[in-house]
């Protein structure tokens, strides 16, 4: 049962995907809050068939470490829920993605649409350099959170990559405070696979690291803090949810 019902979930979230995208598609000839309307339409339906397919649900905590003024938030990433969820959980917020997903066919043509913040990772200091240009320019649109993965890719639950330079760039540029984000997502929606699991994700936002520390201890700082908390969050979940070993 639990395999028919993600093979639904599956063949609905591309299908549902495609059509919304094909409807709005006039959004890419207007103004970018409509992209952005549409964007936060599609990750509700997500988020909300999610739930009524598999049994997938989320909960959030730490709303109240979100300040009204602008942010940069450092997410933990396992699992393509991280990028389905935070246009529903914050408002307006920008990615920073690889630029190859630029190039993904209609999917690409939105992302650009709706700002996101593209980088190429093999460029080197000149990727470093744009990457600190568009976000200045995201924060002097008035946009306030910008999203990013610190590792570069999804990692399963327990294990661990090296933090990427790039949100230590944004950190020491921007001189705006970084919030840490953990989550357990990699524990119900797991990487390359067809099985998702039900339960209640949790996503933490952790207490703010405020500018002006110095680049080699605020990785430490940042990453200390996601890691732990992750895995305090993997662990709350093993004890409330019948989950399988591993997180791969």
């Amino acid at each position: 049962m639990l395999a028919l019902r993600s093979l639904l979930f599956q063949f609905l979230f591309y299908f549902l995907t495609f059509v919304i995208c094909i409807t709005a598609a006039p959004c890419m000839f207007l103004a970018r809050k409509f992209a952005t309307k549409v964007e936060t339409f599609w990750a509700r339906t997500m988020l909300w068939l999610l739930k009524t397919t598999v049994g997938l649900d989320f909960e959030v905590r730490g709303r109240e470490h979100l300040s009204k003024g602008p942010m940069i938030l450092a997410s933990k990433h396992q699992s393509a829920w991280d990028t389905i969820s935070f246009p529903v959980v914050l408002n307006d917020p920008v990615y920073v993605l690889k630029r190859e997903l630029l190039h993904i066919p209609i999917y690409g043509w939105y992302l650009y649409k709706l700002g996101m913040i593209a980088v190429d990772r093999d460029a080197g200091v000149s990727s470093m350099r744009n990457l600190i240009r568009k976000a200045r320019r995201v924060l002097d649109e008035g946009r306030r959170h910008i999203v990013i993965f610190p590792e570069g890719s999804r990692v399963a639950p327990g294990e661990r990559d090296p933090y990427q330079p790039g949100v230590a760039g944004l950190y020491s540029k921007l001189g705006i405070p970084v919030v840490p984000v953990a989550l357990n997502s990699g524990l119900f929606w797991r990487r390359r696979k067809l099985l998702k699991y039900p339960g209640t994700i949790t996503l933490e936002f952790l207490p703010a690291i405020a500018p002006g520390m110095a680049r080699e201890a605020f990785m430490a700082e940042l990453e200390g803090r996601i890691e732990t908390a992750s895995d305090r969050l993997i662990a709350e979940a093993r004890t409330r949810f019948e989950l399988p070993g591993g997180g791969s």
